[in-house]
């Protein structure tokens, strides 16, 4: 059992779950709850680690995580967020994918671009959103918040396994080559921009959220082949990043839509 906070073990799991140049070195990333370890691909599971109270509590670890490693209590509960941890994380392989592999998926491509979006539930929120709504991959900027950041991990469900997801240097770079593969792109913009509900989400398309607070970049702007917003009643001027890409997201879906 692992009981030192001096341990290597222990100390390498503190570096993954706290630094992002750590993780991208090592190319895996830190999944904590029992959804996210079972979830996770085949062979992409490295290293799986139980509580001490899991192990005594569950029979059947044996049988569900066989190469699991037990850990102290008290050391399980420093390297979860979570205030009720459920005793089971795991070091998890990195997908890997360019940007033009996520661009290309597909039919019909439904895509995501992030400009520098910050929260880490908002980026979790946003792919479990384009899951959900049948988008075939999302791109972000590189000073989007992490994707392998254990919140957004988490915040995913288990998304992060299964939707196709590359970073690109900035976002307009992202946005010149969806043009490249014929990919229209639509930037959330509240000014000088149509309703979202009257662009044509039918075709192979892309969606740009900006940063919750100050929106899309102006390179963004100019480069997009056009700027939708969401119209609202009353004095709100705009959504939650996250909610906004979900409205955006399941629009498209409806477009798309068998009569």
């Amino acid at each position: 059992m692992i009981t030192s906070r001096s341990g290597e073990q222990f100390k390498y799991l503190q570096k993954l779950k706290k630094q992002s140049a750590f993780r991208l070195q090592e190319g895996c990333f830190f999944a904590e709850g029992e959804r996210l370890v079972s979830e996770a691909p085949a062979g992409a599971l490295l290293r799986v680690y139980v509580s001490e109270t899991y192990e005594k509590t569950h029979a059947d670890r044996p049988e569900r995580f066989p190469q699991a490693e037990v850990m102290s209590d008290s050391l399980f509960a420093e390297l979860c967020d979570t205030r009720t941890p459920q005793g089971v994380l795991a070091v998890v392989r990195r997908q890997t994918a360019s940007p033009e592999e996520v661009i290309r998926r597909g039919q019909t491509p439904l895509l995501i671009i992030t400009d520098r979006l910050q929260d880490p539930g908002n980026l979790g929120t946003v792919l479990r959103s384009a899951e959900a709504a049948g988008a075939t991959g999302i791109l972000m900027s590189a000073d989007t918040v992490d994707l392998y950041n254990p919140k957004v991990v988490r915040a995913t469900m288990g998304t992060i396994y299964r939707l196709p997801a590359a970073v690109t240097e900035t976002a307009e770079e992202a946005v010149r080559l969806c043009r490249a593969a014929g990919v229209r792109t639509y930037a959330a913009d509240l000014s000088a921009s149509i309703p979202y509900d009257t662009a044509d989400c039918r075709i192979p398309c892309a969606f740009v959220i900006g940063n919750e607070g100050a929106g899309i970049s102006q390179a963004v702007r100019e480069e997009s082949d056009a700027r939708v917003h969401i119209p609202m009643a009353g004095p709100t001027e705009s959504l939650n990043a996250a909610v906004a890409a979900s409205v955006l997201l399941f629009e498209a879906a409806r477009q798309r839509r068998p009569v």
